[in-house]
């Protein structure tokens, strides 16, 4: 992909151009971002959706878009002794992120579990249903399921708040800093 990306039938910007479509973590983020790498403030998009439309599966339906192309993020914490790493793991909606053994094991913990919706909001500052990879705290591992490696593979995913979706080149988010790109993250569903 080069250039703004599109999908479906959304109206997209790049974005930031639309700063107000997105959570301020995120907008700082894709700011600092952009400053360090060109190709983000060409190729990072975002749409304004109805946010009663966020969830991927009625995204997807009421605008056309591939099922493998959405990027869900989930917010998974692991614990050794009294140590807790927190991550964020994207993996297709095809897939669902194997929390109990890949996970686990790259937490180094004995066991893993979602993060708690409201903590994990908090903590992010952004809305639940619009978590995204770009923006986290610093002291979360961002996991990504390698099939977003792949060359043209795109990647929808939250803007930070359920009125809008960014989308970007599946390449860029694997190269956005702090990510870890993990073969296997995600499990067939």
């Amino acid at each position: 992909m080069s250039g703004l990306p599109t999908l479906g039938d959304l109206d997209w910007a790049p974005a930031l151009d639309r700063p107000e479509l997105l959570a301020a973590p995120v907008r700082d983020a894709l700011r600092a971002w952009a400053a360090a790498d060109g190709r983000v403030a060409g190729q990072v998009a975002v749409a304004e959706i109805d946010p009663d439309h966020a969830d991927t599966a009625t995204l997807n339906d009421v605008h056309g878009l591939p099922p493998e192309a959405s990027a869900n993020c989930v917010v998974v914490a692991g614990r050794r002794g009294d140590v807790e790493r927190v991550a964020a793991c994207v993996v297709t909606a095809t897939t669902f992120a194997d929390v109990n053994t890949r996970v686990r094991k790259l937490l180094d913990a004995r066991k893993a579990s979602f993060l708690a919706t409201d903590r994990a909001t908090a903590e992010s500052g952004m809305e639940y249903g619009g978590i995204t990879p770009v923006g986290l705290p610093a002291c979360w591992r961002v996991l990504v399921d390698a099939r977003f490696a792949r060359p043209d593979a795109p990647a929808l995913m939250g803007s930070g708040v359920r009125r809008s979706k960014l989308l970007m080149p599946g390449e860029l988010l694997c190269a956005m800093p702090g990510v870890e790109v993990v073969e296997g993250l995600g499990i067939e569903r």
